[in-house]
């Protein structure tokens, strides 16, 4: 009887441990998930704003006296660039947002000058811009699934009692608008 509830007690010991290794690989890899997916959201808007001293150089050389506009988008640039250095997705978001807003008018100036909308260095940047922007949309879709994915791991049973041990904790979405 006394080895029977030992063996018992072994068993139950051991399925214990097993679920708790499963249950931390599976967290920590969402986790990494997340992490690698905003790594991939990082170099779309590092790409992006790679783009934007060539396309202010191109609109300056037909546009010399729209410098507010131009200086706007090299400001939000950079307020860009420090934010995907961060950890902060908001940041990352409001950065973007920021960055939109100053690429509008700038586009809208082709309309505005015919001779710049000709240009061959112009077009392609548009092309440029408009590709990578998918590919941000992508990396974004892509970082938000990652993240819910953890997330609802991390809520639900028994995987919500593991995550204290794995030390994952909720992850925010990456929300473009307002």
């Amino acid at each position: 009887m006394v080895t029977s509830v030992l063996v018992l007690a072994v068993v139950l010991l051991v399925v214990i441990l097993v679920a708790l290794v499963l249950g931390y690989n599976k967290i920590r890899t969402a986790d990494v998930r997340v992490s690698e997916a905003l790594a991939g959201v990082d170099v779309e808007l590092t790409r992006r704003a790679s783009l934007i001293p060539s396309l202010v150089h191109t609109v300056q050389t037909f546009a010399a006296h729209e410098k507010g506009v131009l200086d706007h988008v090299t400001d939000a640039r950079a307020a860009l660039a420090t934010a995907t250095g961060g950890t902060s997705v908001a940041d990352r978001s409001a950065a973007e947002r920021e960055l939109d807003g100053a690429l509008r008018p700038v586009l809208a100036l082709g309309r505005s000058y015919p001779e710049l909308n000709s240009s061959s260095n112009f077009l392609n940047l548009q092309d440029n811009l408009a590709d990578t922007e998918n590919k941000l949309a992508f990396a974004r879709q892509y970082y938000n699934d990652a993240v819910a994915t953890l997330n609802k791991t991390l809520t639900t049973i028994p995987w919500m009692f593991v995550a204290p041990l794995a030390g994952v904790s909720e992850r925010e979405y990456y929300q473009i608008n307002g």
